[in-house]
C-alpha cells in the first residue's frame, strides 16, 4: 500500500522532533513530486505537550515576491534562438522557500513571454497542490500588453480536482489571465503554505514545459531550537552553470540560465526522474555520511515502530482462529487471511465523507493492529500491517517491508532519501518461496502487487537493521487482455456477433479501481467505449452481462454484442477484410524517428485475440496473409489467419515483457512496432457468392 505522506508535528512557533511511530493518521497518498512535496514525521505526544508549555510564537510574516519591472527588450522579444519555434518561453522564474515560522511557505513567481498564437494557452494557469497538506494563497497575476500597458487580473480563482481516489486529494487552483495577445507578457505569483507545525523535505524542479531564460531558487533551512536538524542536498541533471551554494547567512541559493524545455514522450519513466532538480532532505541530528550506517539506523528505527504496532500476539491468535481451520494447508491459511483482510473496510479508497466518517476523523490515531481488528475498518497502509500480524500469529515466517514506489522516482539507496521508501508490503515465506503481498491495496489479487510496487528495491525489516530486497515482477501473461469473438459477416459487409473480453491480473485491478465509485450505467459505458476504441473503424458494442466489479481474484469478464458496419469492402469482383480487428492501441506507438528518454512500461502485459468469422453461404476464402511471427524476446508479436469450414479464424498476440529499455535500443523497438502495424494492416481476400458478385 502506498503510504500517505507523514507529518512532523510541532507546537506553534517551534520546530523540533523525536521520530515516533510512523503509524499515523493518513493525510493523503503521494502524488507526482512537485517543488512542494514533502517527507514529514510526527512528534511524540510528550514532546509536543512539553514544548507547548514552554514555547508560544507567532507566525513569521511572509514578504512574498512582488512584480518586477519589465524591460524594453522583453517587450520587443519575438523569438528565442535557443528555443526555435517555441510558442512561449519563461523569461524569469523565482522560488523562495522558508522553513521557519508557524508554517513553512514557498513563494513562487513566473513571467512568461507569448511568442505565437498557440502560446496564448498559457494564459490558463493551473497550480497543483495537495489538499490537507498544502494550500495556495496570495495569488496575484497580470498581463502586460505588447505596448507595455497592464491588465491586472481581477477574476476568480477556481479549484478543481486533478486526482481523486486511492486516498488522494490532489487539486489545482485555476485562473485565466485577461487580454493575452501575441507578444504579451503574463506573470503571476502565489504562496504555497505547508501544513501547520510541519517540517517538509523540499525539491527544486528546474525543467519546465517551456524554455527558461533565468531561474533563481533559495531555501532558508529550518533551525531547530529544541532538537537540532541537519540538511543535506543532492542534485540531478543540473545545467553546467548551476550549483546550490550555502551563503554566510546559511541560506542555500542557486541561479540557472537557459534551461531547456522538458520533452514529454509516450512511455517514458516518471517525469521527475528525468527532470533537472535539487533534492533537500532533513535529518534529525547530525547528517549521516556513511550509507550503510544510515540505512541500518533507519531500519532499526522502522522495525521498532512496526513491532510495537503489530505486537498484539494474543489478539491476533484469537482473530486467526476465526479465519482459518486447524486442518487447512499453509496455502489455504494464507489465502484465507489475505481474503479476510481485503474484506475489511478500506478507508483509503473512500471518495466522499459520510457523517460517520467525519466522526472517525476525530478519533484518536490507531495505535496497534488490535484496534483495527476491533474497529472493523482502517486505511490500506494499516490493513497491510494487520495482515502481517495475522500471518505471524498463524505461524508463518513473515516480514514487513518498506519499498519504493516507482510512480514518481526510481529509488537508489546511495541518495539516502528514506522518504522514497513510501509503500509497505509483506514478505511471507511459503513452501520455501518468497511471496510478496499487499492486501491493503484494493482489488489486488493474491500473489500480485500493484504495478508501482513490483520490481522495486525495498528494505526488509528485522532487529539487525534490515536487508535489501527486490520485489517480484509479474510475467506478462499475469496481466492479460483476452478477446474471443464469434462473429458473422453479412453479404453487405457488416460484421456482427458475440465478443467476450476478459481482463486478468493488473488489467482487471485498474479497471475495478478506476470505476469503483461509478454506478452501473457509467461502468457499462466505460467497458463499451473501451472495446470500440480499440477498433480502427466505427463500431457499436452493447454490454450484455453484469461483470463482477467487487472481486480481487476473479478476472473481469465482459460480454458484448458487437457490430462493425462496413468491415468488408469491395475490390472489383472480390471482397477484402482486415486480418486484425483490435489494433488501435498500436497505431501511433513509437512512430517518431528520434527518442530522447528511455522507454518505460508500467508493467509487463499481454493481449490475445481469437476471433472466428462465419462467411455468408457460397463465399469462399481466396487468400490469407502470411503468418506473422516476430519474436524479439522482450516483445513478441504473432498474427495468423486460418481457413475453417465456416469461414475464418483470426488469432493475434502481442506481448510486452519488460519495464525499462535504454534509449539506444529505440530504433529496434520502433522497427518492431512498425512490423506490428504492417502485420495488422494485411488483408484477407474473399470470393463472394454469385448474387453478391453480380451486385
Amino acid at each position: 500500500m502506498l503510504w500517505p505522506q507523514l507529518a512532523l508535528l510541532v507546537p506553534p512557533g517551534v520546530r523540533g522532533s523525536r521520530l515516533q511511530q510512523i503509524l499515523l493518521v493518513p493525510t493523503s497518498v503521494e502524488p507526482a513530486f512537485t517543488s512542494g512535496e514533502m517527507a514529514m514525521f510526527r512528534l511524540s505526544k510528550w514532546v509536543v505537550l512539553g514544548l507547548a508549555v514552554w514555547f508560544l510564537a507567532a507566525q513569521e510574516a511572509k514578504a512574498g515576491v512582488g512584480f518586477l519591472p519589465v524591460s524594453p527588450d522583453e517587450l520587443k522579444l519575438t523569438s528565442e534562438p535557443q528555443a526555435p519555434g517555441a510558442p512561449a518561453i519563461i523569461l524569469y522564474r523565482q522560488v523562495d522557500r522558508d522553513d521557519n515560522g508557524h508554517t513553512s511557505h514557498e513563494d513562487n513567481y513566473v513571467r512568461i513571454k507569448i511568442l505565437t498564437e498557440e502560446g496564448r494557452k498559457y494564459a490558463n494557469v493551473e497550480i497543483p497542490f495537495l489538499k490537507g497538506s498544502q494550500s495556495i494563497v496570495d495569488v496575484k497575476a497580470r498581463t502586460i500588453r505588447p505596448d507595455g500597458s497592464i491588465a491586472d487580473f481581477g477574476g476568480q480563482v477556481f479549484e478543481k480536482y486533478l486526482v481523486k481516489g486511492k486516498g488522494m486529494k490532489y487539486l489545482a487552483k485555476t485562473f485565466t489571465l485577461p487580454d493575452v495577445q501575441l507578444g504579451s507578457i503574463i506573470e503571476y505569483s502565489f504562496t504555497t503554505d505547508l501544513g501547520e507545525h510541519l517540517l517538509f523535505d523540499s525539491h527544486w524542479i528546474l525543467s519546465e514545459e517551456l524554455f527558461t531564460k533565468k531561474a533563481q531558487f533559495s531555501l532558508k533551512p529550518y533551525k531547530g531550537t529544541y532538537v537540532p536538524y541537519s540538511l543535506r542536498w543532492s542534485w540531478h541533471r543540473l545545467p553546467a552553470d548551476a550549483s546550490p551554494k550555502e551563503g554566510p547567512d546559511h541560506i542555500v541559493r542557486m541561479e540557472a540560465h537557459d534551461i531547456p524545455p522538458f520533452q514529454t514522450e509516450d512511455y517514458m519513466p516518471p517525469p521527475n526522474e528525468l527532470r533537472s532538480r535539487v533534492d533537500f532532505i532533513y535529518q534529525e541530528g547530525p547528517a549521516e555520511k556513511d550509507q550503510d550506517s544510515f540505512w541500518k539506523k533507519y531500519g532499526k528505527q522502522r522495525n521498532g515502530q512496526l513491532e510495537s504496532f503489530i505486537g498484539k500476539r494474543k489478539a491476533m491468535e484469537q482473530a486467526v482462529a476465526q479465519i482459518v481451520s486447524p486442518n487447512d494447508s499453509q496455502d489455504v491459511k494464507l489465502r484465507k487471511i489475505y481474503d479476510r483482510v481485503q474484506q475489511i473496510r478500506n478507508t483509503s479508497y473512500e471518495l466522499r465523507k459520510t457523517v460517520q466518517e467525519e466522526k472517525r476523523e476525530k478519533e484518536k490515531p490507531v495505535e496497534n493492529v488490535e484496534e483495527i481488528w476491533k474497529r472493523g475498518y482502517g486505511d490500506g497502509f494499516h490493513l497491510t500491517w494487520l495482515f502481517l500480524g495475522l500471518v505471524r500469529a498463524a505461524g508463518f515466517e513473515a516480514y514487513g517491508c518498506w519499498v519504493s514506489s516507482r510512480s514518481a522516482y526510481f529509488f537508489s539507496p546511495v541518495t539516502m532519501q528514506s522518504s522514497q521508501l513510501n509503500a509497505n508490503v509483506v514478505l511471507v515465506k511459503l513452501n520455501g518461496k518468497d511471496v510478496y503481498l499487499d492486501p491493503g491495496a484494493a482489488f489486488t489479487p493474491f500473489g500480485l502487487l500493484t504495478w508501482y510496487e513490483t520490481g522495486v528495491a525495498g528494505l526488509r525489516l528485522d532487529n539487525d537493521g534490515g536487508s535489501w530486497i527486490q520485489t517480484t515482477l509479474p510475467q506478462a501473461s499475469e496481466s492479460r487482455i483476452e478477446r474471443v469473438g464469434k462473429l458473422k459477416l453479412s453479404d453487405t459487409g457488416d460484421l456482427e456477433g458475440k465478443l467476450t473480453v476478459t481482463y486478468i491480473g493488473l488489467e482487471a485491478l485498474y479497471h475495478r479501481m478506476g470505476e469503483r465509485n461509478e454506478d452501473e450505467v457509467a461502468r457499462k459505458k466505460f467497458l463499451e467505449e473501451r472495446v470500440t476504441s480499440q477498433i480502427a473503424m466505427a463500431a457499436e458494442a452493447e454490454l450484455t452481462n453484469k461483470p463482477d466489479w467487487s472481486s480481487s481474484e476473479t478476472p473481469l469478464l465482459a460480454e458484448f454484442q458487437l457490430k462493425i458496419p462496413g468491415y468488408a469492402s469491395n475490390a472489383g469482383k472480390r471482397v477484402v477484410l482486415p486480418a486484425a480487428i483490435f489494433t488501435t492501441a498500436e497505431k501511433g506507438i513509437f512512430e517518431h524517428a528520434n527518442r530522447v528518454h528511455p522507454i518505460y512500461f508500467e508493467y509487463p502485459h499481454e493481449k490475445a485475440d481469437d476471433v472466428t468469422i462465419e462467411l455468408p453461404p457460397g463465399w469462399q476464402v481466396s487468400s490469407v496473409p502470411a503468418v506473422q511471427d516476430n519474436n524479439a524476446k522482450v516483445v513478441v508479436y504473432g498474427l495468423k489467419v486460418d481457413k475453417t469450414p465456416e469461414g475464418l479464424r483470426l488469432t493475434r498476440k502481442l506481448t510486452i515483457d519488460f519495464l525499462l529499455m535504454d534509449q539506444k535500443y529505440y530504433g529496434a523497438l520502433r522497427n518492431f512496432f512498425q512490423a506490428v502495424r504492417n502485420g495488422d494492416g494485411t488483408q484477407i481476400v474473399v470470393q463472394p457468392g454469385e448474387i453478391h458478385a453480380s451486385n
